[in-house]
């Protein structure tokens, strides 16, 4: 997996005052498709301090995790390969993340955002695909003794403030008629830094980011994630509105992953795929006369590109937050259709 250029939010803000005339608003200055290929680089806002999903290798500096390899299958998907020019990480909080967007300081967010009706309706944004369901749990110490969320009154609980999961807690709590304390911190290592020292009795979160935490931590054994699930939380990326050319980039990159998973397609064997006769893998692969990328405006070969750079959807999973990983996570809701899950792409024709 090649390297790719990692900017904090400073020297991104700064880039973009460099380059402000490419970031006219969409009815302005064209599809944001347009202006990222003008200005050679895809900015992508990720969360940069969570295991599994978005996280910087200590040892290489390189941005990592299963929304990380979404910004890489766009960059790919766009430019034919991912290189150390083309794809900008841009991290962000859970406060700012939607602000960059309406800002046009990044050009697409994968950052474990939940899909609402209120942020859909007020914020300016659009939401691409489901990429990961998931839904809200609470972790604590395995040695304070309790079973489920209705152990929890009087308790202390760590929580990201300005996310859903603050008013879904609180909601929870609420409705049992408990007494609780939330203890409200910006960032996700700060919430486990403060569930490690004491600072809460409890942590709550999306499930896979509580098992992200967990696996960051000196002694993951001493956790217990409660089996309760106290909200729906749909994972999706997250861009401007109003610009339905770079939606359909946006979401088709997503859908080539898991169409790619469906038909068996890897970054081992794409190869074997390019040579087929089907007509469907024709279509899909963009091969011949088949017309697929164009339709977007990209290279009608755009999703041989994408696997080339990420593998399929099931890759994806299964090398960043799958059962084999720190995490371990079973694909569960996040199968495919054909296995029982709710992973599901259009039809390709």
């Amino acid at each position: 997996m090649k390297k790719v250029r990692l900017f904090g939010l400073l020297s991104a803000l700064l880039l973009i005052l460099s380059l402000a005339a490419p970031f006219a608003s969409a009815q302005e200055g064209g599809s944001i498709l347009d202006q990222v290929r003008a200005r050679g680089s895809l900015i992508c806002g990720v969360n940069g301090g969570l295991p599994g999903f978005g996280y910087l290798d200590p040892d290489t500096g390189e941005m990592l995790g299963f929304d990380a390899d979404f910004c890489r299958a766009l960059a790919a998907a766009i430019f034919g390969e991912v290189t150390s020019d083309n794809l900008v990480f841009v991290q962000t909080t859970a406060q700012e993340r939607f602000t960059l967007i309406q800002n046009r300081q990044i050009d697409v967010l994968f950052r474990n955002a939940t899909w609402t009706l209120q942020r859909d309706a007020e914020l300016g944004i659009d939401f691409g695909p489901t990429t990961f369901y998931d839904g809200q749990g609470v972790m604590v110490p395995a040695d304070l003794g309790v079973s489920s969320i209705d152990d929890l009154n009087g308790a202390s609980i760590c929580v990201l403030t300005g996310t859903t999961t603050e008013l879904n807690i609180t909601e929870a709590m609420e409705k049992r008629g408990f007494t609780y304390e939330l203890v409200k911190f910006e960032k996700p290592a700060e919430t486990i830094g403060g569930l490690e020292e004491g600072r809460c009795d409890a942590l709550t979160s999306d499930i896979s980011q509580l098992a992200g935490l967990r696996s960051g931590t000196a002694d993951p054994g001493k956790y217990v994630i409660l089996p309760d699930v106290i909200s729906k939380e749909p994972l999706t990326p997250a861009y401007i509105e109003g610009d339905p050319v770079w939606a359909d980039v946006v979401n088709w990159t997503v859908f080539a992953t898991i169409q790619a998973e469906e038909f068996g397609i890897t970054q081992a064997n794409i190869d074997e795929f390019l040579a087929s006769d089907d007509q469907a893998i024709q279509r899909f692969l963009g091969q011949g006369d088949q017309a697929s990328g164009s339709l977007l405006g990209l290279d009608n070969d755009f999703v041989v590109n994408i696997i080339r750079a990420v593998g399929n959807y099931g890759e994806i999973f299964e090398r960043n937050v799958g059962v084999n990983t720190p995490l371990g996570l079973e694909r569960g809701l996040n199968a495919l259709w054909t296995d029982g899950g709710l992973i599901y792409a259009p039809a390709w024709r």
